[in-house]
């Protein structure tokens, strides 16, 4: 099974991190390579452009892809269906507009002109608003465009917004929400091998704030200790040998753990102990 991977830029370094972690670390290095072996000899990794993952899962070259959801909705291929949200790369595709101009909602843009590098994402987001502009499309610096009299508005993508600040830009709508996806053909996606994927990166997924806690507790404080925990379902209890006292194991929020175990302490827990979890298979 072929892996397609962004191959540079912000979601290279996250991508392969995340693989690692799901126990499919590459083997024999990404720099300069199209392919690399990961641990597992049946899977491979394609290096590839974040916007061309997309046709490359569609065509076969690969099995699975991860990429961002703007980037396949833009691609917008047929035969590719999302399995997985893998929580990073987020971001929004905006309308925006020059704060001083007259353009303050959609409707405001009939006939009016558009520049973006999705123009399908646009085409489709102003097909539900009945406003019909001409869409532009540009290869970048897509927020000089209102100030260089090319477009009277732009759908671009931001995170923090600090570019459009800059340029004097203001958002007038939400186009779409977008994080880096892990997607599939549709006719491999129920294969086991790429089960068996979805599964791996979602228990790293499950796993990330998590801690997990163990303890030793009073067997006559039992239960006020376990309403102490405020754990992934009900903590775990076993005997140990002297019989007054039991172990306690159970997974917590990490922004939980500070003022857990000073509850905990102050019931009489004892041997409190706190550790990170790689995954956690749910």
């Amino acid at each position: 099974m072929r892996v397609a991977v962004p191959n540079k830029g912000r979601l290279h370094e996250p991508a392969l991190d995340l693989l690692e972690r799901a126990g499919l670390s590459v083997v024999d290095g990404a720099d300069r390579k199209l392919y690399a072996d990961t641990v597992d000899p049946d899977i491979s990794v394609l290096f590839a452009r974040a916007a061309d993952i997309p046709e490359y899962v569609s065509d076969g070259a690969a099995d699975v892809g991860i990429t961002g959801l703007d980037q396949m909705r833009e691609a917008d291929p047929r035969n590719v269906t999302e399995l997985l949200d893998l929580g990073f790369g987020r971001c929004r595709l905006v309308l925006a507009a020059p704060e001083d101009g007259d353009i303050e909602s959609v409707a405001d843009l009939a006939g009016r002109t558009v520049a973006t590098e999705f123009p399908h994402i646009a085409e489709t987001f102003f097909a539900g608003t009945g406003v019909t502009p001409e869409i532009v499309e540009v290869s970048g610096a897509t927020e000089l465009t209102p100030h260089v009299d090319m477009a009277d508005a732009i759908i671009d993508i931001t995170s923090t917004g600090t570019t459009l600040q800059v340029n004097r830009l203001a958002v007038i709508a939400e186009v779409l929400e977008s994080s880096v996806y892990l997607f599939a053909r549709e006719d491999v996606a129920a294969e086991s091998k790429v089960e068996q994927v979805v599964m791996a990166l979602r228990s790293v997924i499950a796993a990330e704030g998590k801690r997990y806690l163990m303890l030793n507790a009073p067997r006559s404080n039992l239960e006020v200790i376990r309403d102490t925990i405020p754990g992934l379902g009900g903590p775990t209890v076993m005997d140990i040998a002297d019989g007054d006292t039991v172990a306690v194991h159970a997974v917590v929020e990490e922004r939980d753990v500070f003022q857990t175990i000073n509850e905990l302490k102050q019931e009489g827990a004892s041997g409190i102990l706190v550790t990170e979890i790689e995954r956690l298979v749910e």
